[in-house]
């Protein structure tokens, strides 16, 4: 009967009105994991056989940041920024139980449970070890603000919740992050340059930030917000994924000889973050249960509650130890395991739900 019920909850779901709906996955974001496998194959064949390409686009730099990588990695963040819907902060109240446990897996949990990760798989002080490191503590240190709505779309979970915590992460993250990086690295004794972390922060994420705000008030006003959210969206949303993959080619380009070299990386930085997943989404899934929190704040809880937002990851990697390195490997490996894990949690989610694992009402 209970399977019934929450099939039935979960087909009406379908068909609310604007309140629960949300752009959809589309085919090619559905695949992205093998676009991202393409780009890695094509980017240590440039390695090989074309490498003065890659060459030549590192030529152009600012310190340790290529400009054309750069540029690539802001279009990858200013989407992302669009999200933002301040009128949603102001229904903090309405239901906090999700939202603060929410706040405490993405600061709490899911950033010390990457330290542990690093403190148990990659031990020793080499420079390869601690670029690794600092890697995961890069992508378990920034909680998701953009395709968390896509997840949490596909398992029909409050969208409203979806849309106010993904907000809160936006702001969240611009005075959290540095401070959490610095405290894991600190922690560790992995050196690193505070300067850079913050010009990181500034560029990646203040600069997409204000200017998402800016261009969101200003096309909205002059185009509507149905232009808005059914054409600019969508468009700026498939700039960011070509723009990630340009990315990921000339990562990959930079870091071909390493990994033919050193083909045991990507196994060595893919075990810690795959078993911190498994941590941090057993931890949601269970206090969600002991917390009796409904299937629809529950299953956004977990989704949200386990997400990294390795677009910040991976360009603060850049900026502290270039686009070669170690680090910008290993959290580029967060990106490729990032769409797989996020859509077995949707699946999860919603088998534990058919089951009556949380309340369906």
């Amino acid at each position: 009967m209970a399977e019934e019920e929450f099939e039935q909850e979960l087909l009406e779901s379908f068909d609310e009105p604007d309140k629960q709906k949300s752009r959809k996955i589309n085919y090619f974001e559905r695949l992205l994991p093998i676009w991202v496998g393409i780009c890695i194959i094509l980017g240590i064949l440039i390695s090989q056989f074309l490498p003065e390409i890659s060459i030549l686009i590192n030529s152009f730099t600012i310190g340790n940041i290529s400009i054309p990588i750069g540029i690539c990695l802001f279009l990858m963040m200013y989407p992302a920024m669009l999200n933002l819907q301040a009128s949603e902060l102001k229904k903090l109240g309405k239901n906090p139980k999700p939202i603060i446990l929410t706040l405490i897996s993405n600061w709490l949990v899911a950033p010390f449970v990457g330290l542990l990760m690093v403190n148990i798989f990659l031990p020793g002080d080499s420079e390869i070890v601690r670029q690794l490191g600092f890697a995961i503590i890069l992508l378990s240190s920034s909680p998701c603000t953009a395709m968390v709505l896509v997840w949490g779309w596909m398992a029909k979970g409050n969208q409203e919740q979806n849309v106010l915590n993904t907000s809160l992460n936006t702001i969240t993250i611009i005075f959290g992050y540095v401070g959490m990086v610095s405290l894991l690295s600190g922690i560790k004794n992995i050196p690193i340059d505070i300067l850079l972390l913050l010009v990181s922060l500034i560029f990646f994420i203040g600069l997409p930030l204000l200017l998402g705000i800016l261009s969101k008030k200003l096309i909205i006003s002059s185009k509507g917000k149905v232009w808005f959210d059914e054409k600019y969206r969508p468009f700026v949303g498939k700039v960011s994924i070509i723009a990630l993959l340009i990315t990921l080619v000339v990562l990959f380009s930079l870091n071909g000889n390493v990994l033919i070299t050193n083909p045991d990386l990507l196994l060595i930085v893919s075990i810690p973050l795959l078993v911190g997943f498994v941590i941090v989404v057993s931890y949601n899934v269970i206090v969600t249960k002991l917390l009796k929190l409904k299937y629809k704040e529950a299953v956004i809880t977990v989704i949200i509650g386990s997400s990294s937002h390795f677009e910040i990851a991976i360009a603060t990697a850049i900026a502290m130890y270039g686009i070669g390195s170690y680090a910008a490997l290993g959290t580029t490996m967060g990106l490729f395991w990032e769409v797989p894990i996020m859509l077995s949690i949707v699946y999860l989610g919603r088998y534990l739900g058919k089951i009556g694992f949380w309340k369906s009402k």
